[in-house]
């Protein structure tokens, strides 16, 4: 495996070392050594996977808040997706920048993202299947988002959404409140 820096700090853009023959591919997407090495998570105690019907669905801007906050690693393994994280630390010298890149079936991307980033996504194709590795149980009392439209992230869209849950429409915009979010 191959890890990249982000612009965020401690996001990270993992790609495969695949070995190719006649009868196909092979890949690593996870060695703890090589995590550990990094001083990246190790310990994923819950696994998803999403699915998404048509081009243009956005998922998004979701984080889960303190004790809660997660670390993902996130993989399209169908399709493709314009995947995006923002850095919602306050203490951090990437606070309120975002980065978004595309993960693919064919590019086999897995975006690393910390604990303190939203993450959301757009689709670029339909039939989209995204897998998530998590290392926090989900906790709906923690659970938060903020707009996908906010213009303190400038999030740089390659589309506008065709698809969006009335949820993911109705998160609030982010407001900075003493040092924290809101």
């Amino acid at each position: 495996m191959r890890f990249f820096e982000t612009p965020l700090e401690g996001a990270w853009i993992i790609e495969e070392e695949p070995v190719v023959d006649e009868r196909g591919r092979f890949a690593r997407t996870f060695c703890m050594r090589e995590y550990a090495e990094r001083k990246l998570e190790v310990c994923f105690v819950q696994h998803s996977t999403s699915h998404s019907r048509l081009k243009g669905t956005l998922r998004g801007m979701h984080f889960q808040r303190g004790v809660h906050a997660e670390v993902k690693i996130v993989k399209c393994l169908r399709g493709a997706i314009w995947d995006v994280v923002v850095d919602l630390r306050p203490g951090s010298p990437t606070f309120c920048q975002s980065f978004g890149l595309e993960l693919s079936r064919a590019n086999s991307r897995q975006l690393d993202i910390p604990r303190g980033l939203a993450h959301g996504f757009l689709t670029l194709t339909g039939d989209a299947g995204v897998q998530y590795l998590i290392s926090n149980f989900y906790d709906s009392k923690s659970s938060s988002g903020f707009s996908y439209e906010d213009p303190a992230f400038g999030i740089q869209w390659p589309f506008s959404p065709a698809v969006v849950s009335d949820r993911d429409r109705s998160w609030p915009r982010f407001e900075v409140v003493g040092g924290g979010e809101r």
